[in-house]
C-alpha cells in the first residue's frame, strides 16, 4: 500500500469524513493490483497500470440526499454496463466501453461483488 501523502490528504481537505472510506477502497486496491499506481489530480484520483482502470471523485451523480457526505463516486471503465442497482450512472461513450459510476456509501460496500468489477475494469484496461 501507498502512503497516504500531502497530495491525497489536500484532496480530501474538503471532505474528511470521505477520507477513511478512501483510505479502505484504496488498500483493497493495491491489495489486489500492487503494480498500480495513483495520480492525484485536482477533481479526482486516478489509478492506473498501463492505462486508467478507476477514479475516485466528489462528482455529484446522485441528487444530494442520495450521495451524502463522506461518500466517494467510484467510475469504472467496463466492457459493457452493470447489471446491478448499485451502479448510479452508466454512459457509452463509445461502442464497447462503459463508463459506470457508483456512489460508495461506506465500507460494507467494499464487497466481492465490488471486487469483481474492479477485477474486470482492471483487466479491460489492461486489453487496450
Amino acid at each position: 500500500m501507498q502512503e497516504m501523502e500531502g497530495d491525497v490528504l489536500l484532496f480530501f481537505s474538503g471532505h474528511p469524513a470521505a477520507l477513511p472510506l478512501y483510505q479502505a477502497l484504496e488498500e483493497m486496491l493495491f491489495a489486489l493490483f500492487p503494480e498500480a499506481q495513483r495520480r492525484v489530480q485536482k477533481t479526482q484520483i486516478t489509478f492506473f497500470h498501463r492505462h486508467v482502470f478507476a477514479c475516485v471523485s466528489f462528482a455529484r451523480v446522485l441528487r444530494k440526499k442520495d450521495q451524502p457526505e463522506g461518500s466517494l463516486v467510484l467510475t469504472l471503465g467496463l466492457p459493457s454496463p452493470l447489471a446491478s442497482a448499485r451502479a448510479a450512472v452508466q454512459t457509452e461513450p463509445y461502442p464497447g466501453r462503459w463508463t459506470c459510476h457508483l456512489v460508495l456509501r461506506g465500507p460494507e460496500e467494499l464487497d466481492g461483488e465490488l471486487t469483481g468489477w474492479l477485477r474486470e475494469a482492471y483487466g479491460f484496461s489492461e486489453r487496450k
